[in-house]
């Protein structure tokens, strides 16, 4: 007898499921990268587009063909990897970073930044723009840190495509920007590069927020518009590896669509713009 075509949907999105898991596993059991606590919507979302472009029949079939073939595992592994990002992504962080963060970190006397989940690392090239107009680059350490190579490859080269120069320089504007933004590339044909002044002070380096532990004694992190991705725990968890990191009134400076609010480690920080998503590492707790 047929079962109803309710419950036989419900049987694939159920299987589909198990089969998601146990890629996922796989993933991790056999590569390292550790997947599991990502958000499923975002996670399925991805491995169903991937089996859809390459034409198999289920996931259990990708999870064999990932395993055996480096070249299909890095496929998912940047299908998975989040690298959505632009200069001066949203232009009135930037200007609050500016004008009232900047004042204070002038009186330190040398800054460690750490930029996690830099992508392909427009956002590191943006804040060294702003430091360098500050007059402060040349006493910060800025790390850059992803665990997608592909991704930190382009981020190390500091090229991008010229056709979204537009978009960067109005952000670059928005942000407060005390210059020409033509002043920190060179355009060669269809591509800009950013000037190699801009990457001195700079360490790309491959760290795994999921996996990896405390990158410790900043005075800034900024890590936004990744853990939207991440399911409630591990945003716990990696929110606890932030604070661990920052020095007593380091600044955490996250994504639009991100907050504290809920976080267990909330009572260890302040808000210090709210509406930015700028938070400070208390000095006592």
């Amino acid at each position: 007898m047929a079962l109803p075509i309710k419950d036989e949907l419900e049987i694939i999105k159920e299987n589909e499921n198990i089969e998601i898991e146990l890629l996922l596993n796989a993933i991790f059991m056999k590569f390292g990268y550790d997947f599991r606590n990502y958000g499923k919507a975002h996670i399925k979302r991805r491995i169903l587009h991937r089996k859809m472009v390459s034409g198999m029949n289920s996931i259990s079939e990708m999870t064999h063909k990932m395993l055996y073939d480096p070249l299909f595992y890095q496929e998912i592994l940047q299908d998975l990897s989040i690298t959505v990002t632009e200069m001066f992504r949203d232009p009135s962080f930037y200007l609050s970073l500016r004008s009232e963060i900047a004042p204070l970190l002038k009186t330190y006397p040398f800054l460690k930044i750490w930029h996690a989940g830099c992508a392909t690392g427009e956002e590191v090239y943006s804040m060294a723009i702003l430091l360098k107009e500050e007059g402060l680059l040349k006493r910060t350490q800025i790390y850059a840190t992803d665990f997608n190579q592909l991704a930190l490859q382009k981020a190390r080269a500091g090229i991008y495509p010229i056709d979204r120069i537009k978009e960067f320089t109005q952000n670059y504007q928005k942000s407060g920007g005390k210059s020409s933004f033509s002043d920190y590339y060179n355009a060669r044909y269809d591509s800009v590069i950013l000037n190699e002044s801009l990457r001195e002070n700079v360490v790309f380096a491959d760290h795994n927020l999921v996996t990896d532990s405390v990158f410790g004694e900043m005075n800034m992190i900024i890590c936004r518009n990744v853990m939207i991705y991440f399911d409630k725990e591990l945003q716990n968890k990696v929110i606890k590896l932030f604070h661990d990191s920052l020095v007593p009134g380091g600044f955490l400076c996250l994504g639009s669509k991100e907050s504290l609010r809920f976080a267990e480690s909330s009572p260890r920080f302040e808000s210090t713009f709210d509406k930015e998503k700028i938070y400070r590492k208390k000095f006592t707790v």
